[in-house]
């Protein structure tokens, strides 16, 4: 199975590193990418997505308040939201997010992470 991946995030260089990290994993996930999250909804329907990582801070979205809905309607749809703030663990895990991943931390945090979430999705198929 090819996990469908969406990234979701303002800067060229976190989604050049994020897609970097993801063609490294075997499971050969599919990346589409997004730099504001006013499309982000019809953007997880039409890429039929696995796989959510997604800024925090991601411009024309308060993703916050738009993370229970997206998981109502796609409950199988696995969530990484990545932040330079720390602080928003609590309220990204609060609002359905699966994992959290500081933009400070070490890369091998979110490899990881990454490699675990490719792999269980892979085996569901």
């Amino acid at each position: 199975m090819t996990v469908r991946v969406v990234i979701a995030d303002a800067v060229v260089h976190v989604r050049s590193a994020l897609r970097l990290l993801l063609e490294q994993d075997p499971a050969g996930c599919y990346v589409s990418e997004l730099t504001t999250g006013d499309q982000l909804l019809l953007e997880l329907e039409r890429a039929d997505a696995d796989l959510l990582l997604v800024d925090a801070q991601i411009p024309g979205l308060h993703l916050m308040r738009v993370l229970p809905t997206i998981r109502r309607t796609r409950p199988a749809l696995r969530v990484i939201v990545l932040s330079s703030r720390p602080e928003d663990r609590v309220p990204a895990l609060a609002a359905g997010a699966d994992a959290f991943v500081s933009k400070g931390d070490a890369p091998r945090g979110l490899r990881t992470i990454l490699q675990h979430s490719c792999a269980d999705l892979a085996s569901c198929s």
